[in-house]
């Protein structure tokens, strides 16, 4: 039984697509009277047929390699011949289409009756040809693709609640921070206000030393020793009035 995960199917799920597309321009080249729009949707069917028929032919070759030991590949000899009958009906299909533009038959109900029975046949694959290991396999296929949406999902949803979060730490920073920065303004100012302080002090000092100095010169040396006593009286008086109160 083929794995939920096989390259297979995800190939073929990708050249479904680009044949649903097919199918819709080519039932617009089939419908439309304007001559002028009619070459443009010629030109994308023909150029969509060559893509197809490029990704049929890698499908085919690694179908190719997976039917030398398909024991390795997890599949059976029946599973290798239905992908390769899958790739066959794709490529008669896009054949058709590209041949009916070709020769510019948009009104041939026959190639409009394949072309209809396009989608049916190769996504869910004929009764004739489907099996009820394709069955399971498509289904499982459709399953992985949900539950991988879901996760994805999931994951997003858990994204943007972690990035709710980062931003409330932010913002919690962003506010410690703002605290932080008014603490040092308050500092500043305080140290701003002690250095006043101190200068005013010193001036203070050096007008008394310079007042002290004089009176040295006038007085005798019995009233500079007490003029002495006293200056440093009041040296420590000022001292201990400035630095411990």
């Amino acid at each position: 039984m083929p794995s939920v995960q096989d390259p297979f199917y995800v190939v073929k799920e990708e050249i479904q697509e680009s044949i649903d597309k097919l199918q819709s321009t080519f039932h617009q080249w089939e419908n439309t009277a304007d001559a002028g729009e009619r070459p443009r949707l010629s030109k994308e069917v023909l150029t969509g047929c060559e893509s197809i028929e490029w990704q049929v032919d890698e499908l085919d070759k690694a179908i190719a390699v997976a039917s030398r030991d398909p024991s390795w590949y997890g599949i059976d000899e029946v599973e290798v011949e239905n992908r390769r009958r899958w790739t066959s009906d794709a490529r008669t299909q896009v054949s058709t289409a590209k041949k009916a533009v070709g020769a510019g038959k948009g009104s041939n109900i026959t190639n409009n009756a394949s072309l209809n029975g396009m989608h049916r046949e190769l996504m869910r694959l004929p009764n004739s040809h489907q099996t009820p290991s394709d069955q399971y396999a498509a289904q499982n296929n459709d399953d992985f693709i949900e539950s991988e949406s879901d996760r994805q999902m999931l994951l997003i949803k858990r994204q943007d609640e972690e990035l709710d979060e980062l931003s409330l730490s932010v913002q919690r920073i962003g506010g410690v921070g703002l605290t932080i920065h008014e603490e040092l303004l308050a500092q500043d100012k305080i140290i701003d206000e002690l250095g006043n302080e101190m200068d005013s002090t010193s001036n203070r000092l050096d007008f008394v030393q310079k007042k002290v100095a004089m009176v040295m010169k006038k007085a005798s040396a019995k009233g500079q020793i007490m003029m002495i006593l006293g200056l440093l009286a009041l040296f420590i008086f000022l001292f201990i009035l400035v630095f411990l109160t």
